[in-house]
């Protein structure tokens, strides 16, 4: 504008550009003017001299505007002109092509007559001009494409690095199928391309909504400040994969999580199924044990061997069984659904407990049969404690443990497995009927009772018993707060002499004597004859092992 100016020695010059949205033409840039109105102008095609030249594409001059009718006059376009106080002006179109890009105009303030000379000047100049801002245009579109273009480097490189991320835990994860990794292994690799932390959790210990949410849609959902994708095969839910502190997540980063949980899923499947068949061959070991005794010894050794099992180190047998509270039904009743369930996990249970321990387990007649180890230090009763105790939290239920004496080498001898599981069950039996359902005890603590009280199913004859036998002395010493049950004991233990029931008791020997006195006023004068005393000794112990009355404390 400061040439077109120059060249033609006017006092304003100023250019127009068309807006082919709008189907009009606007002012661009002025060079003198003084009026902020007149560089706001926007003429329509064909308005005033402007409007007509972009129109045409010819070039248009007046030596007097507001005086010359041959353009169309608007009220807008009059006041910016006025205001401006232009007079003469020549516009001449900046064309490209055939097109009409803008207008170049000159104009003064007063009265003038542009020479053709001029006229043809300006036009020359307004064609260089044209090319100019289209060769500006182009430069500028250039830039906005090379700024795209790199932006569009930029996201290809944001995506080409995801893209190898996604492979490398790809690479990854195969590889720690192939080694035989675990479920931590594959975690520890996701939280590492991913740059977080990720957790495997138990499919109890996962925010439940999440969890479900993950399994219906079949990808990782967020959770707080988490992403939760479920691990689950064929429509069972194995747990979870959470990856932690990462509230936005890439697409591919989602799917290099939930390729993941895929793969933990594969890896717990054949975890179980290892384990399964584990299990099983446990099992058969031990049902070989307790069937067929005349197996070669040897080739036991090596099938416990493969298990990670010592057969020729001492081993006590277990017999375990669940429990739970039932209805008592009127007649023995089938085997339901639920006590099948029951079997079910109290043998799987079993089965861990014995592959950390390094024995075997199997299911039998019921329940479940054990072959434990005995540490050195530990004993049978010991064990059977805390075995039904661990089994009791595994299953969610009471669970009873009758054990065996030791067994020197079970490998050695496989007959006395046999034997030694008949007596656990003995064992076993004797404790349901003295009501210690959910405890373990060893068959040494029983003696001979523990041939007689497995041979009954009814605990309240066991009961009705011992309130026949010495209920008086046990009522009376619940009501004096005496001790004539724990005299009865140690006089029974001291060979009923007087002189060393006083020793164990440490009391004075009259006090001895006064209490059997009063033990035979409840009882009946011939409390001592043998047959009495032998019944009154069996009732102390069973009364002892029902464990169902404390012993008061000691009274002279």
């Amino acid at each position: 504008m400061q040439r077109a100016r120059s060249l033609l020695g006017t006092e304003v010059a100023y250019l127009t550009l068309n807006d082919p949205t709008a189907g009009d033409t606007y002012m661009r840039v002025t060079d003198g003017s003084v009026s902020a109105r007149f560089q706001q102008l926007r003429l329509g095609m064909g308005e005033g001299l402007g409007g007509l030249v972009a129109q045409t594409a010819r070039p248009y001059v007046t030596d007097s505007y507001f005086d010359d009718p041959r353009f169309q006059h608007t009220r807008t376009i009059d006041a910016g002109v006025s205001d401006e106080g232009l007079v003469a002006i020549l516009g001449v179109p900046l064309l490209l092509g055939s097109g009409v890009i803008g207008v170049l105009f000159a104009a003064d303030r007063r009265v003038r007559v542009f020479e053709r000379e001029q006229i043809a000047l300006l036009a020359s100049f307004a064609a260089h001009a044209a090319v100019a801002i289209d060769t500006a245009n182009l430069l500028a579109e250039t830039r906005t494409a090379l700024a795209e273009l790199e932006a569009a480097n930029e996201i290809i490189r944001d995506r080409s690095g995801v893209i190898e991320r996604a492979s490398e835990v790809h690479d990854r994860l195969t590889e720690l199928v192939l080694r035989g990794g675990g479920v931590q292994d594959v975690a520890a690799a996701v939280a590492e391309v991913l740059s977080g932390s990720v957790d495997f959790l138990e499919a109890d210990q996962a925010p439940a909504g999440a969890l479900d949410r993950s399994r219906a849609d079949g990808h990782a959902v967020r959770h707080g400040e988490d992403w939760i994708a479920a691990v689950s095969a064929g429509g069972e839910l194995l747990g979870a994969l959470v990856l932690h502190g990462h509230p936005r997540l890439d697409p591919v980063d989602q799917r290099t999580l939930e390729r993941a949980a895929m793969v933990t899923s594969l890896l717990q499947l054949a975890r179980r199924s290892a384990g399964e068949a584990e299990q099983r061959v446990r099992g058969e070991l031990l049902d070989d044990l307790l069937d067929a005794p005349d197996r070669e010894p040897r080739l036991l050794r090596e099938r416990a061997a493969r298990l990670r099992a010592d057969l020729d180190a001492p081993h006590v047998v277990l017999a375990a069984g669940i429990d739970a509270p039932r209805a008592e039904p009127a007649a023995e009743p089938a085997p339901s659904a639920e006590d099948a369930a029951d079997r079910q996990r109290l043998w799987s249970a079993a089965s861990h407990l014995a592959a950390t321990r390094q024995g075997l387990a199997a299911a039998r007649d019921g329940g479940t049969v054990l072959l434990l180890p005995l540490a050195d230090g530990d004993s049978a009763d010991a064990l059977a404690r805390r075995t039904a105790r661990q089994l009791g939290t595994a299953v969610h239920a009471p669970v009873t443990v009758g054990a065996s004496a030791p067994v020197a080498a079970p490998a050695a001898r496989p007959a006395e497995v046999a034997a030694s599981y008949a007596e656990a069950r003995r064992c076993l039996a004797a404790l349901r009927v003295l009501g210690r359902a959910g405890e373990g005890a060893a068959a040494e603590d029983f003696g001979f009772l523990g041939l007689l009280l497995a041979g009954t199913r009814d605990g309240t004859r066991v009961r009705d018993f011992v309130a026949r036998t010495i209920g008086a002395v046990v009522e009376y010493d619940a009501r004096r707060g005496t001790g004539l049950v724990r005299t009865l004991d140690a006089y029974f233990a001291s060979g009923m002499s007087p002189a060393r029931t006083k020793d164990e008791l440490h009391v004075h020997v009259n006090t001895v004597a006064q209490r059997l006195e009063r033990v035979g006023r409840l009882l009946g004068a011939d409390w001592q004859s043998p047959a009495r005393s032998l019944e009154i000794q069996l009732a102390l112990r069973l009364h002892r092992l029902t464990g169902t009355v404390e012993h008061p404390p000691h009274t002279p």
